[in-house]
C-alpha cells in the first residue's frame, strides 16, 4: 500500500524455505526498503517500525530471476502483494547444498522498465533446505508460546499484541531450555545428525525478518520459517477449510514421504486439534507430540480431555524443556 509519493530503494526478502533433490521451492517478497531496525529500542521507534512492517510498499507483478550456484536459472513473477513463489522441477539439487542441506541461491529483478535504485546491485541471497539423506526424522514446531513468550492465551490476546508490536526481537524472551532441546533434536541420537527443523506459525509474513532475527539471536537451529499472508487473517473460512498452519504441515509431510516427524506446539490455541488430526491421518509418520502447558486453566482442562482417549501417538504435556528432553532421550530421539 502506497501512502506517500516516495522513492525508497527496492529490495527482495528471500524467505528460508525447503525443497528436494528434484524440486526447487523458493518463496519471498519484493518490497521497497523501509529501513526497519530490528534491534532498535524506544517506544516511538518500535511504533514506527511496526507501522513500516505492516504498511508495506510492494513491488507488484514484477519479473524475477533466481540463479543457482551452477548457473541454472528459474524465472518467475511477484503477485499483487509482492510475493514470489518459484516452484519448479530441477535435477541434482542436493549436490549444490552444504553439509547441513542448505542450497544457496541469488535472486534479482529482471524487469528493465523499473526506474528505481535497487539495493545490493540487484543481487539478493536466499536459501532452500534440502534435508540430508542421513536425517533420522524431522521436527515441525510452532513459534508463539512454544519457543518465544507471546501470550496468545492472555485475555483478548493483549499480551501477544504488546509483545509483538511494542518489543523488539532482541528483547523477546525464549522459553527456557528451548534452544538446547531443538539442537538436541537437530543432532539426533548420534549427536552428529542433521535432522531438519521447520518453524510454522499463524503469524503473517510481515513478521518474517522479526522472527528470523529472534531465532538467530537466541541460537535456535536454522530452519524454514513458514507463515501466512496478512490478508488471509481477515478472510472468512468455510467450515471444511483447514488452517494455513495445518496446510503447511501437510505439505511438508507430502514433500518428504520417507521422513517421520516430531510435532511441537503449545496448549494455548489450536495446536492440539491440528496435531491430533494430522497424527490420525498419518499414524506411522508422527513419532511424538510435545505441547507446552499454558497458564490458562480452562484451556488446559480442554486439552487434557482431548488426549484422554487418544492413543495413536505419544503425547506429552510439558511444563519445561527438561521434561521434553527426558522423554526424547527415553524414546531414542536424542
Amino acid at each position: 500500500m502506497v501512502f506517500f509519493n516516495k522513492k525508497d530503494k527496492l529490495q527482495i526478502i528471500a524467505f528460508q524455505c525447503y525443497g528436494t533433490d528434484t524440486h526447487i521451492y523458493a518463496r519471498g517478497r519484493a518490497l521497497e526498503d523501509e529501513q526497519i531496525g530490528l534491534a532498535e529500542k524506544g517506544i516511538l521507534k518500535l511504533i514506527i517500525n511496526t507501522w513500516k512492517r505492516f504498511g508495506t510498499d510492494e513491488v507488484r507483478n514484477t519479473g524475477l530471476t533466481l540463479r543457482l550456484p551452477d548457473g541454472r536459472t528459474v524465472v518467475g513473477m511477484t503477485d499483487n502483494d509482492g510475493y514470489y513463489l518459484l516452484d519448479e522441477p530441477s535435477e541434482n539439487l542436493r549436490a549444490l547444498t552444504n553439509e547441513e542441506g542448505w542450497l544457496p541461491y541469488e535472486i534479482s529483478y529482471n524487469d528493465t522498465s523499473l526506474k528505481r535504485e535497487i539495493l545490493h546491485q540487484n543481487r539478493f541471497p536466499g536459501e532452500v533446505l534440502i534435508p540430508s539423506k542421513k536425517a533420522e526424522y524431522g521436527v515441525i514446531s510452532d513459534i508463539d508460546d512454544t519457543i518465544i513468550h507471546t501470550g496468545v492465551a492472555s485475555f483478548l490476546k493483549w499480551r501477544a499484541v504488546f509483545n509483538t508490536f511494542f518489543k523488539n526481537a532482541g528483547s523477546r524472551s525464549p522459553l527456557k531450555g528451548a534452544a538446547n532441546f531443538y539442537h538436541l533434536l537437530h543432532r539426533g541420537k548420534t549427536g552428529k545428525g542433521v535432522n531438519p527443523i521447520f518453524y510454522v506459525s499463524h503469524s503473517p509474513w510481515n513478521l518474517y525478518r522479526y522472527l528470523e532475527f529472534f531465532l538467530k539471536e537466541n541460537n535456535f537451529p536454522k530452519g524454514p520459517i513458514l507463515l501466512r499472508s496478512f490478508s488471509t487473517i481477515f478472510q472468512r473460512k468455510t467450515a471444511s477449510e483447514k488452517p494455513q498452519k495445518q496446510k503447511e504441515i501437510i505439505n511438508i509431510l507430502k514433500t518428504y514421504p520417507e521422513l517421520s516427524f516430531i510435532l511441537i506446539g503449545d496448549s494455548g490455541e489450536h495446536d492440539a486439534d491440528i496435531y491430533i488430526e494430522i497424527a490420525q491421518a498419518h499414524p506411522d509418520r508422527i513419532l511424538a507430540i510435545y505441547l507446552r502447558s499454558v497458564t490458562h486453566q480452562k484451556k488446559m482442562t480442554r486439552i487434557r480431555g482431548l488426549f484422554e482417549a487418544y492413543k495413536t501417538t505419544p503425547v506429552l504435556l510439558v511444563e519445561n524443556s527438561e521434561q521434553a528432553i527426558e522423554h526424547a532421550r527415553e524414546n531414542g530421539f536424542i
